[in-house]
């Protein structure tokens, strides 16, 4: 498995959008899945498209996306939050 870091506008917006313990323990579920899985069907992982084409998104709930930067061996976890905060 890649090296996984949380870069630190995600930790930033952690924080500020998600003091909610329910959802913090689905982001918790989601990235144990991700690292152990990242083909899951569940997390419905993507290649974004436009001036994000750089990144993926996989998906915590309905709406709660995780933006990702793959690059020199490892993964960085650029945002998370509601689809429209992140795009």
């Amino acid at each position: 498995m890649k090296q996984i870091e949380f870069g630190p506008d995600f930790k930033k917006s952690f924080k500020k959008r998600f003091q909610n313990t329910r959802l913090e323990n689905k982001i918790a579920e989601r990235i144990d899945l991700f690292i152990a899985n990242r083909t899951s069907p569940t997390l419905k992982d993507h290649k974004l498209k436009g001036e994000l084409e750089r990144y993926r998104a996989f998906s915590i709930t309905r709406d709660i996306r995780i933006i990702y930067l793959e690059e020199k061996g490892k993964i960085i976890f650029l945002d998370v939050g509601k689809h429209n905060q992140v795009y």
